[in-house]
């Protein structure tokens, strides 16, 4: 009878153990990394990565979204939307399977034109359409597109130029630069005084962890986040990105989150 018992509570083990290990790469998938606060004249900045492209940013009551993609489980926990800035009519960016999953209703949209053209009907009236070095003001925030394209521009390009936008917000006396997809163009090696920037490295849709470095090095942000750094061959080395700008300017913060905590299979 111990024999038998002994037999049951080790096939229980056994049975619990299984259990753990099915659930725990679900529990990984939910993860969110920790938002991090920058200091601006009116309270913290709140950076919420969220996957790939995907961020959420909160100042003064309001919560921005910016490309939001992947489904509404990635939102979970996020306060929802009082403006939503979207970069580019790839899947990626446009999503609109989780524009329908998450709060829209009534949520200005910044959007370049390709994307207005994209939009479902009833997401039309929202769009607030801006072109490359064009301006809007949303909840008392500054925004512009700059551009956002692939080099050597080709009429085969994956991102012409003028298609899409790339934003800069001036929040609280904060310049935060959002790169989109987009190489290591002149527009982004000119800019000045950006406080935070977002920079996309991801080959062959982007550009790599050189071109990146190189050009944050030349336009100087104060504190940069390696973002959109999944490609073809995985996960570009965002680590190595940081040596190589920081061997050369200490000064620049370079920030390492993970992004994709919440989709390791997607």
């Amino acid at each position: 009878m111990k024999f038998k018992a002994l037999l049951t509570l080790m096939l229980l083990l056994a049975v619990l153990q299984v259990n753990a290990q099915k659930q725990q790469p679900k529990q990984q998938q939910q993860m969110k990394p920790n938002p991090d606060q920058i200091k601006t004249d009116k309270g913290a900045l709140i950076v919420q990565p969220v996957t790939h492209g995907s961020l959420v940013l909160k100042w003064n009551g309001k919560t921005i979204y910016v490309d939001p993609y992947g489904g509404a489980e990635m939102y979970k926990g996020i306060s929802k939307p009082d403006l939503i800035l979207i970069t580019d009519i790839h899947g990626d960016h446009l999503d609109t399977k989780t524009l329908d999953a998450i709060e829209t209703a009534g949520v200005k949209m910044v959007v370049p034109q390709a994307v207005a053209d994209k939009l479902p009907e009833k997401y039309k009236n929202q769009a607030v359409v801006i072109a490359n070095g064009e301006s809007t003001m949303q909840l008392e925030i500054p925004i512009k597109a700059v551009p956002m394209y692939n080099l050597p521009e080709t009429e085969d390009s994956r991102h012409p130029k003028g298609r899409g936008n790339g934003y800069i917000l001036t929040i609280g006396g904060k310049q935060v630069y959002i790169s989109g997809d987009t190489e290591d163009i002149k527009e982004m090696r000119d800019l000045k005084s950006i406080d935070v920037a977002f920079v996309s490295m991801n080959l062959p849709y982007t550009m790599d962890i050189n071109q990146a470095a190189s050009a944050v090095l030349e336009f100087k942000p104060k504190i940069v986040y390696p973002y959109h750094y999944r490609g073809t061959e995985g996960l570009a080395d965002v680590a190595a990105f940081k040596k190589m700008v920081n061997e050369k300017n200490k000064n620049i913060d370079v920030r390492l989150r993970n992004w994709y905590s919440q989709q390791q299979n997607k």
